[in-house]
């Protein structure tokens, strides 16, 4: 056993602490110092890869289009600085590396990997009276409101 194996052994990993995948659009809560000030500096985009499993050099890419330009963090998973990833939006895809989002123009669409389940029925969220026919005049539906 070398050196590095035993640095490796005595640092603390966190494992179990991320559970999303490639394709999985986050927010990563990054510990930032400001003088004598620390705070948490947030960054949201796309995962496009996830490297090296769980060992201790183990990192992934973050991507996200920030006033007309993409801009990309790696990020190493077991920093302590990265003090929380939260799920925005869940995506299934077919790669495990999406480096091709890169070269695409405007926005890369993705199905949806999780079912979005709507709290009671259509009727109970939208009033029946507010609802407009498409083939209505803008009178007409004046007229009904009133």
């Amino acid at each position: 056993m070398n050196k590095l194996d035993i640095f490796n052994k005595t640092q603390q990993l966190n494992l179990g602490k991320f559970n999303f995948k490639v394709g999985d659009t986050v927010k990563v809560h990054q510990k930032v110092k400001d003088g004598d000030k620390d705070r948490i500096q947030i960054f949201e985009g796309l995962v496009i890869a996830k490297k090296h499993g769980d060992k201790p050099d183990a990192t992934f890419t973050v991507r996200k289009i920030s006033l007309g330009i993409g801009v990309e963090r790696v990020f190493p998973a077991h920093s302590p600085l990265v003090a929380n990833v939260e799920i925005v939006k869940s995506a299934k895809v077919s790669r495990s590396k999406l480096y091709f989002v890169r070269e695409t123009k405007g926005k890369t669409r993705f199905k949806t990997g999780r079912k979005i389940e709507v709290v009671g029925t259509p009727a109970e969220i939208v009033p029946e009276e507010s609802v407009i026919e498409p083939t209505e005049s803008k009178e007409l539906a004046k007229a009904k409101t009133e």
